[in-house]
């Protein structure tokens, strides 16, 4: 899939009005049954199927629905489950971009991920409380990168008891497998299955406090695809199922060097130090000569997240980017403006670019994630930061680096949480 983009300057991209904010208005049923019917043949590509759970403890009225995010096939797995029922579905932003009439017929609501967003609040309580209509949210926000659940929102569990609505979930089975970011959303002949269960009743939301309702949360959130196709035996055969690998996983095992990760066909291999290890057909690496130092794919994730958590804690991390700068501020396209450079140290986030017309900067207190993708609608891995007003998406020239921004900006907002007030202040 891509998306309209053109070449401007930066201060054209920069006086555009931004979007209109347009009242909600119902999902139209016509677009849900076509949803629906283009639907059909991945579901059955995929033989999908899904259980029920304590659906009749939800009772009559509009939910908040929660699914995790796993590949494009989340929508589809939705409208299967959830058709003819309507609701609303919290989207990002930039699926507006060019075809923002079709997105409100849907019954899209825009979001801006990780960007303290008042207005997306304002419009899912009108959803449900006004429009008495469910809402389809994705709190991960992002894709999975290693087949394992991304951060929650801080106190989620906030927000259910002022919805004080039945809370529902979808958790797939396989869809990540089927189509994982990292290995160019190459389709997989996968089986793919989901469970769909009333979470929370109000009784329930009611009786709890926001801690444990995050706790509930975070547990029913808690999964690792690869451990699961590892132990159900699930046999992915394809050829070229390690390309793109090094996306994930960039930083060598063995003689710790980045950015010199290939995958490729089966086979990951560092080309500073020659080792290499082979990916079976059940998700699981081997070394072709000495030790695997990680047999499954999230341990040597979660290790380079110990390193990036190692070189913040010795005031060591850095990154120096040489990028393309795209922005957001309207929904017509995304505005290509020119180079710059994105910095990402202690402080968070520097953007400079356009001949010096462009300077940026966020804290690192600013959101507890990052919007980082692969292959961004065909254009390439990219960055995202920015805030209510404008995007910046930034596509770095050097190689698989988005992986190692995701985990700094994650560590480096736990950091700065855990220190003093007057070191807050400091860095702030």
């Amino acid at each position: 899939m891509k998306i309209k983009t053109k070449k401007v300057s930066y201060a054209f991209a920069i006086s555009q009005k931004p979007p209109k904010k347009r009242p909600l208005r119902k999902p139209c049923f016509l677009f849900k049954l076509l949803i629906r019917l283009l639907s059909i043949p991945d579901l059955i590509a995929t033989k999908f199927t899904f259980t029920k759970e304590r659906i009749d403890k939800a009772g009559k009225g509009p939910r908040l629905i929660l699914m995790n995010h796993s590949s494009f096939i989340d929508l589809k797995i939705a409208s299967r489950i959830l058709f003819p029922k309507s609701y609303y579905i919290v989207c990002t932003s930039d699926g507006f971009v060019g075809k923002e009439w079709l997105m409100r017929l849907i019954g899209c609501i825009p979001a801006q991920k990780f960007v303290t967003d008042l207005a997306l609040t304002k419009n899912i309580f009108h959803a449900i409380k006004e429009q008495k209509t469910s809402v389809l949210l994705f709190p991960e926000a992002s894709y999975s990168f290693d087949g394992c659940a991304t951060p929650l929102p801080r106190k989620l569990g906030a927000l259910l008891k002022k919805l004080d609505v039945p809370v529902m979930t979808i958790i797939t089975d396989g869809a990540f497998l089927r189509q994982p970011l990292y290995n160019g959303l190459k389709l997989r002949k996968v089986r793919v299955s989901a469970r769909y269960r009333c979470l929370l009743t109000r009784e329930e939301i009611a009786q709890k406090s926001v801690a444990e309702l995050d706790k509930i949360l975070n547990r029913e959130f808690s999964f690792d695809n690869f451990a699961r196709q590892y132990e159900t035996k699930t046999k992915i055969s394809n050829p070229d199922r390690a390309d793109g690998l090094q996306r994930i996983l960039y930083r060598c095992a063995n003689c710790h060097a980045e950015g010199q990760m290939e995958g490729a066909g089966t086979k990951l291999t560092c080309k500073a130090c020659g080792k290499s290890y082979e990916m079976d057909e059940f998700g699981r690496l081997r070394a072709l000569d000495g030790n695997t130092e990680f047999s499954h794919i999230p341990d040597w994730y979660a290790w380079q997240r110990e390193c990036v958590r190692n070189d913040i804690e010795n005031e060591t991390y850095h990154q120096e980017l040489d990028i393309e700068i795209g922005i957001m501020s309207d929904y017509k396209a995304i505005y290509m403006v020119g180079e710059g450079k994105l910095t990402h140290d202690k402080n968070g986030f520097v953007l400079t670019g356009c001949n010096g017309e462009l300077s940026y900067t966020q804290s690192a207190l600013s959101s507890y994630s990052l919007y980082s993708d692969y292959y961004w609608y065909e254009i390439g891995d990219v960055i995202c930061i920015g805030n209510t007003k404008i995007l910046y998406y930034c596509f770095p020239k050097q190689k698989d680096v988005v992986a190692k921004a995701r985990l700094a900006a994650e560590e480096l907002y736990k950091h700065q949480k855990s220190l003093p007030e007057k070191q807050k202040k400091e860095t702030a």
